[in-house]
């Protein structure tokens, strides 16, 4: 069955790109971009709230303005994110309605993910994954439910999925220029959001096990470099702003400390993040965000080291909210404090629950040929939520490597074969593609 299913695959790679691929892709982005428009129509009026929304939203204002990564009230110096999400909402903060027109931001960005992860699939698993890719991701409410909101999860997605692009050109041709384009392509990723700087050694061992090891040293190390080099002028300009050391953003410590306090430690926040843990933090006359940063997390391991005991049953939550086996009722409010609803986010569960079983055979099934590509973004989301917390924001980067790889598993069962089968030889659909 396995040998079929990879001659199958075989088959669907050497036809290529062709027009039925191509016209089922452009059906499947459509159906995608009129569903996500869709959203951003009845979210176009509305207001932002609270949270990190506010600080992408009005730091795009004062870029367009030409106050560059200033914080949101103070006016001092801003650095709580890295810088590439509030700079792809800069243009739109140019215009009436900014709000309105930085959601269509995030809302475009959404969009170019379902032909990106088709793409993508194309590459991995031949033209019935990426058909079937391409109709998942467009209808997929884990995508979706974050697009048309002011926030970095869009823009991560949209990133990770070139770099994943970037990283098979890198496995299958393995010389630098390849070496090079993943290396950018991963610091974008890091600058959207910062724990996306793990993909970097991630895939830095692409070609560890396959290659001569000084031929693959050398090439890990020029991506490892190019990676640094991309990020290095946000570290420089940092370093002139603010009195410690900011890498990528001057958040991590409110995010450690928020995540290690007595209520997330236990009860039904366990495994969590709550704004109630940084109570007791008040800033100190003449204290920027950076020295604020450092000083939270200090008190974040003063409590873990008091609580070690405890540590790996937080951890263990952590991680199984990030699977939504655990803290159901508080992602979900989660969720709606970010402005997605209800409805969407227990959507967003029950395809997880459906999607993910998936993924894993389709994963098993690729492991060989592509598999370490696609475990590292989820090595890399499981290990944020591990230090931090677990919530579905942070698990934004896998969702669509949970989408090639149950597409994958379709692809490869012999339902999904005969289906996808008729659907590309059908002579209506057929007849589109002439």
């Amino acid at each position: 069955m396995n040998e079929a299913v990879s001659s199958l695959a075989q088959q669907d790679r050497a036809a290529g790109f062709d027009r039925v691929t191509r016209r089922a892709i452009v059906a499947a982005t459509v159906l995608g971009a009129a569903w996500r428009i869709a959203m951003l129509i009845n979210r176009w009026n509305l207001g932002l709230v609270f949270n990190d929304s506010v600080y992408y939203s009005y730091q795009a204002q004062h870029n367009a303005q030409g106050e560059w990564f200033r914080l949101v009230f103070t006016n001092g110096p801003g650095a709580e994110h890295p810088p590439v999400a509030s700079l792809l909402m800069t243009p739109a903060s140019l215009l009436p309605h900014l709000v309105s027109w930085q959601r269509a931001t995030s809302t475009l960005l959404g969009i170019a993910v379902v032909p990106l992860i088709a793409l993508l699939g194309l590459r991995l698993g031949g033209r019935r994954v990426a058909v079937i890719a391409a109709f998942v991701a467009a209808v997929y409410p884990n995508l979706w439910i974050n697009d048309s909101l002011v926030m970095s999860e869009s823009a991560a997605v949209f990133f990770v999925v070139i770099a994943l692009l970037c990283a098979w050109q890198f496995q299958q041709r393995f010389d630098y220029r390849s070496a090079i384009i993943t290396g950018v392509v991963v610091a974008l990723a890091a600058l959207t959001r910062s724990e996306m700087v793990a993909l970097a050694p991630l895939l830095a061992l692409i070609g560890f096990r396959s290659r001569p090891r000084l031929e693959w040293l050398k090439r890990a190390v020029v991506m490892l470099v190019v990676v640094g080099a991309v990020i290095a002028p946000w570290m420089i300009y940092n370093s002139t702003r603010f009195d410690a050391p900011v890498l990528l953003s001057a958040n991590e410590g409110i995010t450690i400390l928020g995540a290690n306090c007595d209520a997330t430690y236990g009860g039904p926040k366990m495994g969590g993040w709550l704004t109630s843990c940084l109570n007791d933090v008040v800033i100190q006359p003449g204290e920027d965000a950076s020295e604020l940063s450092r000083r939270e997390h200090k008190l974040a391991v003063q409590y873990m080291r008091e609580h070690v005991r405890r540590l790996p049953l937080v951890v263990a939550a952590r991680l199984l909210r990030t699977v939504d086996l655990y803290g159901l009722h508080d992602l979900v409010l989660i969720d709606m404090a970010d402005q997605r609803g209800r409805v969407q986010s227990w959507g967003g569960i029950l395809s997880w629950w459906l999607l993910a079983p998936l993924a894993a055979v389709g994963w098993w099934r690729s492991r060989r040929r592509c598999g370490w590509i696609l475990l590292a973004p989820a090595i890399s989301v499981f290990a944020t939520a591990a230090i931090f917390y677990g919530a579905h924001r942070l698990r934004a980067p896998l969702e669509p490597v949970v989408v090639i790889c149950a597409a994958m598993a379709m692809a490869g069962s012999a339902l999904g074969q005969r289906l996808i089968g008729r659907v590309l030889a059908h002579p209506r659909f057929a007849a589109l593609a002439n």
